[in-house]
């Protein structure tokens, strides 16, 4: 996942998109979000999982861009 593709990401995504931008393969991040050692943390919304932007953001280290100067 690119960087710019990271800081466009919506406030909460799918599981799938939260593994791809932590570089996890399907099946290790379901495994890991089952036991709970997901490395962000996860909301549960129905049977699915979401990852918050923020969470991602602040785990990979990313922070928001800076406004230009006026």
């Amino acid at each position: 996942m690119t960087h710019d593709e990271l800081m466009n990401l919506p406030v909460a995504v799918p599981l799938d998109v939260a593994n791809r931008a932590l570089g996890l393969g399907r099946t290790t991040g379901y495994t890991l979000a089952k036991r709970g050692e997901y490395p962000v943390r996860l909301l549960r919304v129905g049977s699915q999982y979401r990852a918050t932007r923020y969470d991602l953001h602040r785990h990979l280290g990313l922070s928001a861009p800076e406004p230009p100067a006026a």
